[in-house]
């Protein structure tokens, strides 16, 4: 028996908020994405582990609080925890490898095309893993045309998030990108979902489920994960670098002609010779001859 599928059982609330923490997701990881390439290579990895970190968990974030307005009709819907986690876990990890291979490699065609691709897959294989750890009294069934729609939309926002990452400076200018990576994360998600089809096994009907009983199971899950985008958040708020971008000064179009910084004073040069700084001067150069009278 078809299942009667609703996505947006809570109206709007749900696809709103779950867009807003894929956003700030993106935001947090594309702006440590961006802060690795400004630090010292010892630090590299330190950023590039929290940028993916932080898009993984707002991707994971992002499905399940988006999963809270999902219902079948009539059935109660539960969530395998070690599934459920290890989709998290598949986020984090493919989103680390691609934002890596960008991060040391540069923005090359090879290591765009390639980091985006992983990275692309990582989104898309988390969103079908944390739909496999669904349990129901029913059975997924997907549509092929559609479910290869949302991996496409997934490797081209990927791509593109990475090329924002390292090509765009500025807090505006990224911010601006993470945004379009929240658009199509989210067209991913809901791509990804109008592929679905639910067949209920019979006798699965129980009576309608409630709105408390799918929100419960999930909420505790995103505790962990929601924490941490808030920790990562403070990290950037208190690194001017990652807010402001690079200062002036790190700018070579802002050198002036001796290859200074604007408002910084030309360092005062000491003189070769007849200095106590190099006593051997004063008898590095001839004596000029002394005027006439002056003995």
């Amino acid at each position: 028996m078809q299942g009667t599928i609703d996505g947006f059982s809570y109206g709007a609330v749900t696809p709103v908020a779950a867009f807003l923490m894929a956003c700030l997701g993106a935001a947090l990881g594309l702006r440590c994405t961006s802060r690795s390439l400004r630090t010292e290579r010892s630090f590299k990895a330190g950023w590039l582990a929290l940028g993916a970190t932080s898009i993984g968990s707002g991707i994971w974030t992002m499905h399940f609080i988006a999963m809270i307005g999902f219902s079948v009709e009539g059935v109660t819907i539960s969530y395998d925890k070690p599934i459920t986690f290890a989709s998290l876990a598949v986020a984090i990890g493919m989103v680390a490898i691609g934002i890596f291979i960008v991060g040391y490699r540069g923005a090359t065609p090879m290591a765009m095309v390639t980091g985006g691709t992983i990275t692309g897959l990582g989104v898309a294989t988390m969103h079908y893993l944390g739909m496999a750890g669904m349990r129901l009294e029913g059975q997924f069934e997907y549509d092929t045309f559609t479910v290869a729609l949302s991996v496409v939309i997934a490797v081209v926002a990927a791509t593109t998030a990475l090329w924002a990452a390292v090509s765009i400076h500025g807090f505006l200018p990224s911010l601006g990108a993470s945004v379009v990576m929240g658009v199509a994360v989210s067209g991913m998600h809901y791509t990804g979902m109008a592929a679905l089809s639910v067949h209920l096994h019979p006798g699965a009907l129980a009576g309608p489920a409630s709105a408390g009983g799918r929100a419960a199971p999930l909420l505790p899950l995103m505790i962990g994960p929601g924490c941490f985008l808030i920790l990562a958040a403070v990290v950037v708020m208190f690194d001017p670098l990652m807010v402001m971008g690079s200062p002036d000064w790190d700018d070579p179009r802002a050198m002036d002609g001796a290859g200074r910084p604007p408002g910084i004073p030309a360092q005062r040069q000491i003189p070769r010779f007849g200095t106590h700084a190099d006593p051997a001067s004063f008898h590095s150069r001839p004596r000029d001859p002394a005027p006439p009278g002056e003995w």
